[in-house]
C-alpha cells in the first residue's frame, strides 16, 4: 500500500525497526569471562605457607585463609579466588614463583569458572 497525500498516518505501511537498535546491541559490552585460581595439595608444603599465600596475595583474612587451606588439605584442592583471566594468571604466577623461591612444591592453576 502506498501513501497518498489524503491518507491519515494510521493507514501507512508499518515502518521497519530502526537500524540504531541493532547498532546499540553491537556496542554493548560483554562481561569478561571469570577464572578460578585453584590451589593443589601436596604432602610437603607447610599449611602455614598456604595460609600466608592466601593472606598476602589473595587478600583473604586469616579465618578465610585457614578455611581454604583446610579444603586444600582435606579435599586435594581449593579455590583461592575468582577473577578475570589476566588477574587470575598474574596471581597464580606470582604465588607459584613465591612457592618455588621458598623451595615448596606447592602450585596453583587456573580453570574457567562455570
Amino acid at each position: 500500500m502506498k501513501y497518498s497525500p489524503g491518507m491519515n498516518d494510521e493507514a501507512r505501511e508499518p515502518q521497519l525497526p530502526v537500524v540504531r537498535e541493532k547498532e546499540e546491541q553491537k556496542h554493548r559490552m560483554k562481561e569478561p569471562s571469570k577464572y578460578k585460581v585453584v590451589m593443589l595439595n601436596d604432602d610437603f608444603t607447610p599449611m602455614e605457607w598456604v595460609v600466608k599465600l592466601l593472606v598476602e596475595y589473595f587478600g583473604k583474612s586469616t579465618e578465610q585463609a585457614n578455611s581454604i587451606m583446610m579444603q586444600v588439605h582435606k579435599g586435594g584442592k581449593g579455590i583461592a579466588g575468582v577473577y578475570t583471566k589476566d588477574i587470575a594468571e598474574t596471581k597464580m604466577t606470582i604465588a607459584n614463583q613465591a612457592s618455588q623461591a621458598n623451595e615448596f612444591p606447592f602450585r596453583m592453576e587456573i580453570e574457567p569458572d562455570a
